[in-house]
């Protein structure tokens, strides 16, 4: 709350490179000999170009390029990178970062998010999501970030499924790939979370979806039915 009295505030507690655990997934700190081949076969599989779009770096088709970068983004301390788990496999199927991490106000970021065709839109990814935002309420921080090009219809479609509320653009915020990016920004902030929280919780419990695997409820749905 913008008129909270912050006088006793002395920040939250930096993101360590420790698993994260979950029912369905596990966030793993990304391992270049742990991680390198299940996730390489994520990275490069089909619609690698589209994945790759409008992220910072270019499609990693061949090996070599790809443990470049796996050797160097697995010894960033800001993004803090993770391989996402799937638990009934023990593949990486995908990454993403804890970034622009601010422990002393208390703001953090999710982002670098590559999920693999095995990952993308199942019951692993939204709760890849949810790990990330109940540890950083969890470590004391106010304020959850989501930001994405703005071209990028799927990452706002995504961040607003996800219960974050957009907050503006930030009009020709960067150059990547040799193209203006607009910013658009979404954040999730503490005295959201709770009632977030419990939403995403019933939503991932197994009751929640049938035989066949079809939710029978949705996050929106039960976000919404937490607010009022």
């Amino acid at each position: 709350m913008t008129d909270a009295n912050l006088n006793d505030w002395v920040g939250a507690q930096p993101p360590r490179q420790e698993t994260i655990h979950g029912r369905y997934v596990d966030l793993e700190p990304l391992d270049l000999q742990q991680h390198s081949d299940s996730l390489f076969a994520a990275a490069s599989a089909e619609g690698s170009d589209e994945r790759f779009r409008y992220l910072p770096q270019t499609p990693q088709t061949t090996r070599a390029d790809f443990d470049e970068w796996m050797s160097t983004a697995s010894q960033s301390p800001d993004p803090l990178f993770f391989a996402v788990v799937d638990r009934s496999t023990g593949r990486a199927e995908g990454r993403q970062a804890l970034m622009r991490i601010d422990a002393n106000n208390g703001v953090i970021e999710i982002g670098n998010i590559l999920w693999g065709p095995a990952l993308s839109r199942t019951r692993g990814a939204t709760e890849a999501l949810f790990l990330f935002a109940d540890l950083a309420f969890a470590s004391g921080y106010r304020r959850f970030e989501w930001k994405c090009d703005n071209d990028n219809a799927p990452s706002k479609k995504a961040a607003t499924r996800f219960g974050f509320t957009f907050e503006g653009l930030f009009r020709q915020h960067l150059v990547v790939k040799g193209r203006n990016r607009d910013t658009a920004w979404f954040s999730i902030i503490d005295t959201e979370w709770p009632s977030l929280r419990a939403a995403y919780l019933q939503w991932l419990d197994e009751d929640n979806f049938d035989e066949a695997g079809v939710q029978k409820a949705s996050l929106s749905k039960l976000m919404l039915a937490r607010a009022e």
